[in-house]
């Protein structure tokens, strides 16, 4: 289908996905199931059909998404899609290529650099409206002959007989309901089986619980605001400002417009809201962008606000079945890392499954889903651990430990050179390596430490020192910890599922290490 833009008063509406209501010639087995047309599904389906692969897109909701996240994808998620052979789902939609970031605190201000030198001309991030974008990947997967995309809200998995599945069972495809879109059938409950059923279906999945152990985390909450016509102190960047209590954003998503994206500690929004972002946020914003600000909230109707989540990867290896994108894994939104950890993972699992002849063959096929849980962990959890740990750095406490760290970090950025290049390689997706990120953590925090002790340590120096240190440890261990050190660091170490065939040719799960058995 074309993907001509239509312009409605500063609204950019792509043409609707056309849902694939004929069912008459469904096959009686699917390649995969793909549940979820956002980031992960609409691009792994893409990568599937690409490889000869029969696939079933299944997404509730078909129009045009309004989201205030997933409108910035980080140079390494860039590269991610162009490795998907999907790079130009970022034309034609009014994106605009952002180099760097901005910093501001107390008046200061940093600029810093993505390390694209070297590769090609096209490499850098970008911003744009989220739900242009993913049109953009619905269009470019409903475009493959061997995809079909359908409206429908999955409520079940289901066993080789039909039945709802149930733990100890191969995941066999799933029950959804088929909601036709334009006519006056009624919804009506289908089944669909598939060799591979592939779960994607955002932050509210109501099938996560079926194939992983979550532990979900509510930290804060993003309040967006639209700035129109409003001047970047420097173009093309991503903008930060470390403020209290917590940070601000604003990044360009169109050539008219800005999102600015405040940060809300807490799991309650503040009763007044609009008089919490005049009164407390206004004040913190730097001087070139506080009337635009201002402006934006003159138009209440225009403030809106989403709950951030954190949830470190956790499957249940399932056979026949696979988590996938915010289904599975979540990490603070501060560094925009979901997309590059979405789209790399999409890259993965169609690199493992690619040289399977069919996906019928279900031992070889739960070898290839067991083996990806690990082979994905150290650029998702360098990012994941990034993200969530820059977050807790940057919010302010009132701590003096804390905000000497706080401080240690904006003045260890502006030194430039190997002291932004390393942080901002990894916060873009470009060199995602854990050991990177744990030394240029340290070093941050050894960075304060050596300013509190020069030009000859005070007590008060010594103490605030140590201090620092232990607010460096308290924050990164338990991120380390909960992403799992050896999956992160040693995965070459790290427990793998063991799928073998057993006599019986039945499925059994060693409950202490979560080791399968198929046939």
């Amino acid at each position: 289908m074309a993907s001509t833009l239509t312009v409605h008063e500063d609204t950019v509406i792509l043409p609707p996905i056309i849902s694939s209501d004929d069912v008459s010639s469904d096959p009686e087995i699917w390649d995969v199931i793909i549940v979820g047309g956002g980031v992960a599904g609409s691009a792994l389906a893409y990568a599937q059909a690409k490889d000869g692969r029969r696939v079933l897109l299944l997404e509730r909701d078909l129009s045009q998404p309004d989201r205030i996240v997933g409108e910035l994808l980080q140079p390494g998620g860039y590269l991610m899609l162009k490795r998907l052979g999907l790079e130009s789902c970022v034309d034609g939609i009014d994106s605009i290529k952002v180099y760097g970031y901005a910093l501001f605190k107390n008046g200061k201000q940093a600029v810093v650099h993505y390390p694209i030198e070297g590769y090609s001309a096209d490499v850098a991030g970008r911003s744009f409206h989220h739900g242009r974008f993913i049109q953009k990947l619905r269009n470019a997967a409903a475009s493959c002959p061997s995809v079909t995309v359908r409206q429908g809200l999955v409520k079940r998995l289901v066993n080789d007989k039909g039945s709802e599945w149930q733990e100890g069972e191969v995941v066999t495809g799933v029950v959804y309901r088929h909601l036709p879109v334009g006519r006056n059938t009624a919804p009506v409950d289908r089944p669909a089986r598939a060799h591979l059923t592939i779960v994607c279906d955002g932050m509210y999945s109501n099938l996560r619980k079926h194939l992983s152990t979550p532990k979900i985390a509510h930290p804060s909450f993003f309040v967006g605001l639209l700035l129109r016509n409003c001047k970047l102190p420097v173009p093309n960047h991503g903008h930060v400002v470390l403020a209290k209590p917590s940070p601000i954003l604003f990044y360009p998503i169109s050539s008219t417009e800005v999102r600015c994206l405040v940060d809300v500690p807490g799991e309650r929004l503040p009763s007044d809201l609009a008089a919490y972002l005049r009164t407390t946020v206004a004040p913190e914003i730097p001087e070139l962008l506080r009337d635009a600000f201002l402006a934006a909230l003159e138009r209440p109707e225009a403030i809106r606000s989403m709950q951030n989540k954190l949830m470190p990867a956790a499957p249940l290896h399932q056979p026949g079945a696979l988590l996938l994108g915010d289904a599975f894994n979540m990490r603070h939104p501060l560094t925009g890392g979901g997309m590059t950890v979405a789209l790399s993972d999409c890259s993965l699992l169609a690199d493992m499954l690619r040289p399977l002849p069919s996906l019928g063959d279900a031992l070889a096929t739960a070898h290839c889903t067991a083996d990806f849980y690990t082979r994905r962990k150290p650029l998702s959890a360098t990012i994941n651990t990034l993200a969530n740990a820059l977050y807790k750095v940057f919010c302010f406490t009132g701590d003096p430990a804390q905000e000497e760290m706080r401080q240690a970090c904006f003045d260890y950025l502006s030194l430039g050179g190997i002291c932004s290049a390393g942080p901002i390689s990894l916060l873009s997706g470009l060199n995602p390596r854990p050991s990177v990120l744990v030394r240029h953590f340290f070093m941050v925090a050894m960075f304060g430490v050596g300013r509190l002790l020069m030009p000859r340590p005070s007590l008060r120096g010594v103490y605030l020192a140590i201090a620092v240190l232990a607010v460096a440890c308290r924050i990164i261990f338990p991120i380390i910890l909960a992403e799992g050190v050896r999956a992160v660091f040693f995965p070459a170490l790290a427990p793998k599922p063991v799928v073998t065939v057993t006599p019986s040719g039945t499925i059994k799960r060693s409950t202490s290490l979560g080791v399968l058995a198929s046939s």
